[in-house]
């Protein structure tokens, strides 16, 4: 006979805190405040699939009328402003951001197409990695120091990983 006893769980929004963890030292909780402006990492928006590298933090917002990406430098406590980016015609997901916070790497949607995009921050510049693939793509990745990039590709029907090393 088994014993269950039924637990209450509450489901907190993402960004109200996070709990950091490292190989060296305990975790560690770091509270973000409430901007009704969205200027900052909490808003009145949906805030989705976040990933954190060193003391960036890079997700998938609507607060401006459009999935978009955002870069959050947690440090300072500020968004960075990510030029030529994001497109109003394009649906952005999964982001991925390097341990410097140069390189970022995102799924986009646009007219049906899924694509797997690389941002590079010194240049502001996007460019896609995809182009010459037929499958679907998904859930990109990137290495810390930006130089490899991963992704889930379907052509045959079949999800395989592919691994990209990126050229400056």
């Amino acid at each position: 006979m088994l014993n269950y006893q039924p637990k209450i769980v509450f489901f907190l929004p993402f960004f109200s805190s996070l709990l950091l963890t490292g190989c060296v030292g305990y975790p560690r909780i770091i509270n973000f405040p409430f901007d009704n402006n969205g200027r900052s990492l909490n808003s009145l928006a949906s805030e989705l699939s976040p990933n954190i590298a060193g003391e960036y933090i890079t997700f998938v917002s609507d607060r401006n009328g459009s999935q978009d990406v955002y870069l959050y430098e947690a440090k300072n406590r500020r968004l960075i402003d990510l030029p030529g980016l994001n497109a109003f015609n394009e649906i952005a997901s999964d982001p991925s951001v390097s341990e410097d916070g140069l390189k970022i790497v995102f799924a986009s949607s646009s007219q049906g197409k899924t694509r797997i995009y690389l941002y590079n921050r010194t240049t502001q510049q996007k460019r896609s990695l995809t182009d010459n693939i037929q499958g679907e793509v998904r859930n990109p990745t990137i290495s810390a120091d930006g130089s490899t990039v991963a992704f889930e590709v379907a052509e045959d029907g079949q999800w395989d990983l592919l691994q990209l090393t990126i050229d400056n």
